[in-house]
């Protein structure tokens, strides 16, 4: 009697799992490598954008996994690169034909290069040298009272200032008068533009909110 032979593991794992490495390594190019194990051979078949410096052919170290068919996935967990960089890993046993573990797929991702990109933006956004403003030349900035407060009061009702309402501006409105927003010269063409919408409308808003006469809207009845 003829018995079908078994395929090769490492043809099988090449030729099923081999595209759908390179497709992840080149999404994210060049920062994930991605590496095919043989867990019958303890060999690495495949290597998709080499960041490891391993070789296929070479011992894998998968023992430590503890593969077995109840698991899928492991990780995400960190290991250091030969370079001595952080990389986040996660590894996925694949199977053969008959649905047992045939193979192991390891995304490695180097994480130090953002790790080295945070840490410049956070150096810039620091700044050096960078003190308080002087208070003699901006002792009277009402646009950055008026910026304040907005944000706050978006922040406060959980709004975004491009999606409010019509109902939200008339609020929003109301409550910067409130505040004193529109003692500033220029305030309401200013906070007009910041609402998207007309002075005139902001003074209609504003109609029957005043105690006492506010110089910019002098003549609006």
């Amino acid at each position: 009697m003829n018995r079908k032979r078994r395929p090769d593991s490492t043809a099988m794992l090449i030729k099923r799992y081999a595209p759908i490495a390179d497709g992840i390594s080149t999404l994210f190019f060049p920062y994930a490598e991605v590496v095919i194990h043989d867990t019958a051979k303890k060999k690495v078949v495949h290597i998709s954008n080499n960041l490891s410096r391993r070789e296929v052919g070479d011992d894998s170290a998968i023992d430590e996994l503890d593969i077995n068919a109840a698991k899928k996935l492991y990780g995400p967990y960190e290991k250091i690169n030969w370079d001595g960089r952080r990389m986040r890993s996660i590894s996925v046993a694949v199977d053969d034909d008959e649905g047992k573990p045939a193979g192991v797929m390891c995304v490695n991702f180097n994480i130090a290069v953002f790790e080295e990109i945070g840490s410049a933006l956070e150096l810039f956004v620091r700044g050096v040298g960078v003190a308080s403003r002087p208070l003699d030349l901006f002792k009277d900035d009402w646009q950055e009272r008026i910026n304040v407060f907005l944000h706050r009061w978006l922040q406060e009702r959980q709004l975004a200032l491009n999606s409010l309402s019509r109902d939200h501006k008339r609020e929003l409105v109301e409550a910067l008068y409130l505040e004193g927003a529109f003692n500033g010269k220029s305030a309401a063409n200013y906070v007009a533009n910041l609402l998207g919408m007309g002075r005139a409308t902001v003074y209609k808003h504003l109609k029957g909110l005043r105690d006492d006469p506010v110089p910019e809207l002098e003549g609006y009845k």
